[in-house]
């Protein structure tokens, strides 16, 4: 049985080999590498979505967000210093605002801390939300002239120039950090619960980052951002991306080794536990939701990584480019086909599904305007003007036509879950 499976697993691998040749072949090496990259860096997110729910069992429908946060910091950690601004009477007003939003939240922290003082709660609640509505006047005035000041007189604050890397470590960094905080408040939810918290914290950062201006352009855009290996000005298409595929694909073997030696381990073992009985794992001594967090952070740690690749390669950090069927779903049927907490089979399948996902486009269009030829030729048949818009549903069809497939075929996945037996 084991020869087999592993046979299956090297045809599946020579079958998606095959298809990036002929991808290739047939659209160019740049274009193809380019597939490639983002294909590697969807396969990092892939793989912080993975060990939440085929390790954990949570369902994250807030992946674009973290996403989001990943690029955003990639894009204020790299962009260029913008030296009109830091020399301005702007800089020292927003930094007046940052404190006074300091010393609210302090404010806002004391209140809460009085039921150590064992004021009752009839009085706490009324105060706390007393204090909540000052406190947000307070700050959203601080901050409201300051920021138009900003975006009239300079655009935006700019970058603060520092290496890429540092962009992406510190992208994975605020995204773990925004879901440590988020994991207080939905982990305790239901599944289902904890999909609506969290698709709904993705669209308030997206709104977050898209209304704020001043930060990161909104609508304008920020670009060119820096890549971490020289460009295509320096060294041609084909070579630059090349080398960012390299980069990805190492972070991918570091990420991979890492995930599976923690998999094999007590702690894979205690997660898996407390993913498939958590009443018997809780009897046992595990503290549930404190590891639920920990996992939960762990990945949107590797979403915001994951993120901040993608915005680099594509140079630009476009908040409103952030869609739930792009950053989202997309994620969530590469891990259901590659097979849920395999890793594996996510890096397969988030491969796969975005060649898939790219290619149904032309390939489509090439269809249509063969059918169009072919009508016209022999039943005179006018084609519509608009298969260049038809073709491009064709992705959501494809996508939609696999994962039904792959549910009634394979519901385990392409690369099904492998637990260790221990006798």
């Amino acid at each position: 049985m084991n020869m087999q499976w592993r046979t299956k697993e090297f045809g599946l691998c020579m079958a998606l080999a095959v298809s990036i040749l002929l991808l290739m072949v047939f659209m160019g090496s740049a274009y193809g590498i380019r597939v490639l990259v983002e294909a590697s860096c969807y396969a990092i997110i892939a793989l912080g979505l993975t060990i939440q729910w085929g390790y954990a069992g949570l369902f994250n429908a807030g992946i674009m967000g973290f996403v989001a946060i990943g690029g955003f910091s990639a894009m204020l950690l790299t962009f260029p210093v913008n030296q009109g601004f830091w020399s301005s009477d702007q800089a020292s007003d927003l930094g007046q605002a940052f404190l006074k939003l300091l010393a609210a939240a302090v404010i806002v922290w004391a209140v809460v801390q009085l039921r150590r003082l064992s004021v009752p709660k009839s009085i706490r609640l009324p105060l706390l939300l007393i204090t909540l509505a000052v406190s947000y006047l307070w700050v959203v005035n601080g901050f409201a002239p300051v920021t138009q000041a900003i975006v009239s007189q300079h655009g935006f604050i700019g970058g603060f120039g520092m290496p890429v890397w540092i962009g992406w470590l510190v992208g994975g960094i605020l995204a773990g950090t925004v879901a440590y905080f988020i994991g207080h408040i939905c982990l305790g939810l239901r599944s289902d619960y904890l999909a609506i918290a969290t698709l709904g914290v993705a669209e308030i950062i997206k709104a977050f980052l898209k209304n704020s201006e001043w930060l990161t352009r909104g609508t304008l855009t920020v670009s060119p951002l820096p890549w971490p290996v020289p460009g295509a000005g320096e060294v041609g298409f084909i070579t630059a991306r090349a080398l960012y595929l390299s980069v990805t694909a190492v972070l991918i073997a570091i990420i991979f080794y890492l995930l599976h030696a923690a998999y094999r381990g007590p702690w894979g073992r205690m997660m898996r536990a407390i993913r498939d009985n958590e009443l018997s794992s809780a009897a046992m001594g595990k503290d549930v939701n404190q590891r639920r967090l920990e996992v939960f952070v762990l990945g949107c740690v590797l979403m915001g990584i994951g993120g901040a690749g993608l915005a680099t390669f594509n140079g630009i950090f476009d908040p409103n480019g952030y869609l739930p069927l792009n950053h989202t779903f997309l994620i969530w049927v590469m891990v259901i086909l590659g097979g849920p907490g395999n890793n594996l089979g996510t890096v397969f399948g988030a491969v796969f599904v975005y060649v898939i996902w790219v290619m149904s486009e032309p390939v489509a269009l090439f269809i249509l305007n063969t059918v169009s030829y072919l009508g016209n030729l022999w039943f005179a048949w006018e084609a519509p003007s608009d298969f260049a818009s038809r073709a491009l549903q064709a992705r959501v069809f494809t996508i939609g036509l696999i994962i039904t497939l792959v549910l009634r075929f394979a519901p385990k996945g392409l690369f099904p879950e492998k637990v260790q037996q221990y006798s």
